[in-house]
């Protein structure tokens, strides 16, 4: 029978030289483990003496806690909270949902600008700075909406568009729509079901998701999470700098049946997300003013859980992919038409255009732009045997047309798929944000004249205002 552990005794544990916290009950040693936890020590720190089941629910699925320990660092069971304390913790929850108000309303999203504006007000300070925040002054980031509004649609008209047909195929896999759900982390911050809410929302809407390695729930719980066996899943990898790693993780995410690798290439270092960074400094840890400024460290959640990326990899990289996977591989995070290119030459299955979502490097120019130089200075490498996918800066329907009239198989939908779990939506918010996209699709390819994707193409865009910021560096290859 396991020893319990008085909330007392707990609390006596809460040093750097003597670290014990509780997780659903069981109180774990985590000392030796301070220094090697991937979101830092400070996180630790701050909760040490504590039950931190509430922090540690915020990033990390139920069972991780003991794979990562191991049982020898299980200390025993705490004590139950007497009735008193129950009814004192239940009175400050009903004050925190107090603070956030009344439950919105589904039905009330009709845009996913709407979401945005719900999710702003229903996640946590911490979670909203997480997904919204942007590399320094966050150019990047608002351009890469911006960019759509440059380019105008040409509709052509009396054609006979009774019939919208919005499926394709993505790297083999059949989609009811030409869009994905991108590979974001940390989902259990905007819903305790994560990952999981995404993997169910999209198995029934028909399209396909793709996986972070940074995920808060295990590989193998998002795919129990899909409606079918047959629902296609693609695992998004961060070269890790102990390789090794990678490999054991790319033969678990083989095994739990992942459809294909993305592996990301953009962020070769973590860029400087200035609200994260904020967020985590509005929580001291008891640091001397010595100590912060004898670390060269960075703060904040994007630096903590992604410190690992090995910045030494270049395109051998693919060989080195093809040598340890059968599966499919795509680039994520090419930013010019040359990589494009090379990619390309490489053999690869599929490119991403993307800036990281404008995350990584401020002023990074925007995707569609990068798609649109593609079109102008290297057009060999569409519709041949590599597919195009842009990610960053899709809101609406005529956003997804623009992409892929300028040959693009189909964009990622990355922070308005957060924003749409939060407010307890969760899978359902998924959903409806699909449903919404979806719908402004038909809508807008009937507008144009197209009554199936490969309809779309360059004639039906105007892209004179856009054509103006293509490099004037640029050389045809």
């Amino acid at each position: 029978m396991a020893s319990r552990v008085e909330p007392q005794e707990l609390a006596q544990h809460a040093s750097r030289q003597s670290c014990w916290l509780a997780i659903h009950s069981t109180v774990w040693d985590v000392t030796g483990f301070i220094d090697a936890h991937p979101g830092g020590a400070s996180l630790i720190l701050g909760n040490c003496g504590k039950d931190a089941t509430s922090a540690y629910e915020d990033f990390h699925s139920p069972e991780l806690v003991e794979q990562t320990l191991g049982p020898d660092a299980r200390r025993g069971v705490l004590r139950p909270e007497t009735a008193a304390e129950n009814v004192q913790r239940e009175s400050l929850e009903g004050k925190i949902i107090e603070n956030k108000g009344k439950q919105p309303s589904l039905r009330a999203m009709v845009s996913l600008a709407d979401f945005e504006k719900m999710a702003s007000i229903h996640m946590s300070p911490t979670a909203w700075a997480y997904v919204v925040s942007g590399a320094d002054d966050e150019i990047s980031c608002r351009e890469n909406t911006r960019a759509y509004s440059k380019i105008f649609l040409r509709p052509r008209v009396l054609r006979d568009v009774q019939s919208i047909d919005c499926s394709t195929t993505i790297l083999g896999q059949k989609s009811s729509l030409p869009f994905y759900t991108s590979p974001v982390g940390l989902g259990k911050m905007v819903h305790p079901d994560g990952e999981c809410a995404i993997a169910d929302a999209v198995g029934k809407e028909g399209i396909v998701q793709v996986v972070n390695t940074v995920s808060s729930m295990p590989i193998e719980q998002i795919m129990k999470s899909r409606v079918s066996a047959e629902q296609p899943v693609f695992w998004q990898l961060y070269a890790d700098r102990d390789l090794d790693k990678s490999v054991t993780f790319i033969r678990r995410v083989e095994r739990a049946g992942v459809k294909a690798i993305w592996l990301t290439v953009d962020s070769p270092v973590v860029g400087k997300r200035e609200r994260d960074e904020r967020t985590a400094a509005s929580n001291p840890d008891g640091e001397t003013m010595e100590e912060i400024v004898g670390s060269d460290k960075a703060t904040g959640l994007a630096a903590t859980n992604t410190g690992f990326i090995n910045a030494g990899i270049d395109w051998g990289i693919v060989d080195w992919l093809r040598h340890i996977t059968k599966l499919p591989i795509v680039i994520k995070g090419i930013q010019c038409h040359e990589d494009a290119a090379l990619a390309f030459e490489h053999k690869v299955d599929g490119i991403v255009l993307s800036n990281h979502g404008g995350r990584s490097q401020d002023t990074a120019q925007p995707p569609l732009l990068t798609l649109l130089e593609i079109n102008r200075f290297a057009p060999h490498i569409l519709g041949g045997h590599m597919q195009v996918f842009v990610d960053g800066g899709i809101r609406r329907g005529t956003d997804i047309i623009k992409a892929l009239a300028l040959g693009a198989t189909a964009v990622g939908i990355g922070r308005p798929t957060l924003f749409s779990m939060a407010g307890g939506f969760g899978s359902y918010g998924v959903r409806r944000m699909i449903q919404i996209l979806r719908r402004e699709l038909q809508i807008n390819m009937a507008m144009v004249g197209a009554r199936n994707v490969g309809e779309l193409d360059a004639s039906m865009l105007n892209t004179r205002q856009l054509e103006h910021m293509l490099s004037s560096g640029c050389c045809k290859l």
